[in-house]
């Protein structure tokens, strides 16, 4: 924006990514007159995760305090200047371990404090911001200026000039509500509030599973340590039949925490948009997958562990990937779980990194960038073949959560299936789910619940699934699309029934990929591919099919620098669409 220009930001959603934004807007001094922020809760900077829309006192976050996003103060100045007794697991005698990871409701609250000081700043440099909490956007559309009149629940219309879309998570419902015990996401927390005796069928084994089993943990039963330090879990008196079982895909369990060196990841090694474009010249048009993996994983790895990068080497990312996984399919899970407990443990002792491990969080990581020029059979590639290795690995399960997890297990109270892709679960007569599936070896399985919780996390959103019609009708937002090298599989694929598969006017292929189009600075992109200059996406549920580790607040904080970074920008440079 040019000092010049009279301009109102719009931030629809205040969690943190609105906070990230309102960041790097000021660290970037963009010049803009006014920035209001709509959030339908009554916090700022919470978001759904760290408030109680997503979270209690007994979940925690997957990251401590030396792995947060630099803001204005630390938490642990934060904890000092705010005394509290709600988190005595976390803050002992006003200390924190600042490698202990923090529970949720206080890194909630610790954002909330930091958005609040940001606002102050930005009052400071003579911008007005205002914070419209407990206020829902209804719509948003365009006006022949080309501003944008956004639409509140309460009647309020709004004028923007820029808009950057900041909602999170979106929880859609089938059944719940409408058939008793079944809940088609474990948030809010609070809505579970009675003891189940009886068992309780949970959909999906990772983070968002394991917060469901921390809840009902607590409802139906006590956590205690023995005289010997063991950690214990005893049942109440009316929940005696009370189990979990989780039914997963995998039927593998996330990896734990382990010790990540301070370097664990550097902007070196991802490919900037001068080499992505350069990359691209020369190659067909595409960034190649087999490129990014030898340059963000494999290059880490010889540089931080030579003897494990002459086993790899000379693997292909699918070697790579059968070799990893190739323990983990012989082993039980929970054998596997308690294996790579240890493996982690000695880690932190040690001081050690788990070099692979951490090779891979860093390589999701920047993958993001070059992601959105990949091929149709590239992104197919990474979604069959490397993203479920990544999801587990990147999981970074707290110890303490699997400290309760083994308890429960051992306890004969949680167990884990792996099913198949053609299983199905569905409302049953008039309460809980059946559950219907293959099981290794190939007997049928049909098991009734009272309770059945979809714990498999976000889904991906499409462009139907957006709530604002006014952007669609306008055409200023589209679906993800990726062009296939080989026009030949793109056939196959389509003979085959992939409806992911579109033919074009041109007579070229397509695939469609999760949630909307967009290009390197996070601008919407139209159905030409046009640029929409002043709208921005971070939703994280509408840009996982182009950006594919698209979670944590370390994506917020990279993709608002991007786009601020746009916002700063002469206007014909942000005209420039790498895509093409």
């Amino acid at each position: 924006m040019s000092q010049n220009d009279s301009q109102t930001i719009a931030l629809i959603g205040g969690g943190p990514a609105a906070l990230f934004s309102l960041k790097h807007i000021l660290l970037k001094q963009i010049q803009t007159d006014k920035i209001i922020i709509f959030e339908k809760n009554g916090h700022l900077g919470m978001g759904m995760p760290y408030s109680n829309a997503g979270a209690g006192h007994e979940h925690v976050a997957n990251v401590s305090a030396n792995e947060l996003p630099e803001l204005v103060d630390d938490i642990e100045t934060f904890v000092t200047e705010h005394p509290t007794d709600e988190f005595p697991d976390y803050i002992k005698n006003g200390h924190i371990n600042r490698d202990q990871v923090i529970p949720r409701l206080l890194l909630g609250k610790f954002l909330e404090n930091q958005f609040k000081k940001y606002i102050k700043m930005a009052k400071k440099s003579h911008i007005d911001v205002v914070g419209l909490t407990n206020t829902s956007v209804k719509d948003i559309t365009t006006v022949q200026d080309g501003t944008f009149k956004i639409f509140t629940d309460n009647n309020e219309q709004h004028m923007a000039n820029v808009v950057i879309l900041c909602t999170g998570h979106q929880w859609l419902k089938s059944f719940e509500g409408k058939h008793k015990g079944w809940y088609d996401s474990p948030y809010p927390p609070s809505k579970f509030t009675q003891h189940t005796n009886h068992p309780v069928a949970v959909k999906g084994a990772s983070l968002t599973a394991v917060d469901i089993i921390r809840t009902l943990s607590r409802l139906n039963g006590e956590f205690k340590h023995d005289k010997d330090d063991k950690l214990t879990y005893t049942l109440h008196s009316k929940s005696k039949n009370f189990k979990i079982d989780l039914y997963s895909l995998s039927g593998l369990l996330p990896a734990l925490r382990f010790h990540s060196e301070d370097d664990a990841f550097s902007p070196d090694w991802k490919m900037s948009f001068k080499e992505i474009f350069e990359y691209k010249k020369n190659n067909g048009g595409f960034v190649d997958l087999d490129y990014v993996f030898d340059k963000n994983f494999k290059s880490v790895v010889k540089n931080k562990d030579p003897e494990f990068y002459n086993e790899i080497s000379e693997l292909s990312i699918e070697e790579f990937v059968d070799k990893m996984m190739k323990l983990r399919r012989e082993l039980d899970s929970f054998d596997l779980f308690k294996a790579e407990y240890a493996e982690a443990e000695k880690s932190i002792k040690r001081h050690q990194s788990i070099t692979w491990k951490e090779a891979l969080t860093a390589f999701s990581y920047a993958m993001n960038y070059p992601a959105k020029h990949f091929s149709a059979e590239d992104m197919l590639r990474l979604n069959k073949t490397l993203m479920p290795l990544i999801s587990i690995i990147i999981a970074a399960l707290p110890q303490s959560s699997y400290r309760e997890m083994i308890t429960l297990y051992d306890a004969g109270i949680l167990q884990l299936s792996n099913v198949d892709r053609e299983s199905t679960v569905e409302p049953f007569e008039n309460e809980g789910a059946i559950y219907r599936y293959q099981t290794e070896s190939g007997d049928s399985k049909e098991i009734s619940y009272k309770m059945y919780v979809d714990a498999t996390g976000q889904s991906a959103m499409n462009l139907n699934d957006l709530p604002f019609d006014g952007l669609k009708e306008s055409g200023f937002v589209s679906s993800g699309y990726l062009s296939f090298k080989e026009t030949e599989e793109a056939i196959e694929l389509n003979k085959k029934g992939n409806k992911q598969i579109i033919k074009g006017y041109n007579e070229n292929f397509y695939l469609k990929v999760n949630g909307l189009s967009i290009n390197d600075h996070f601008q919407a992109l139209d159905s030409y591919g046009k640029v929409q200059e002043k709208l921005y996406i971070m939703s994280v549920a509408y840009i996982g099919g182009l950006n594919p580790d698209y979670s944590g607040l370390d994506f917020c904080d990279t993709a608002a620098d991007t786009i601020a970074e746009s916002l700063a920008m002469p206007k014909m440079i942000s005209k420039v669409d790498l895509r093409a």
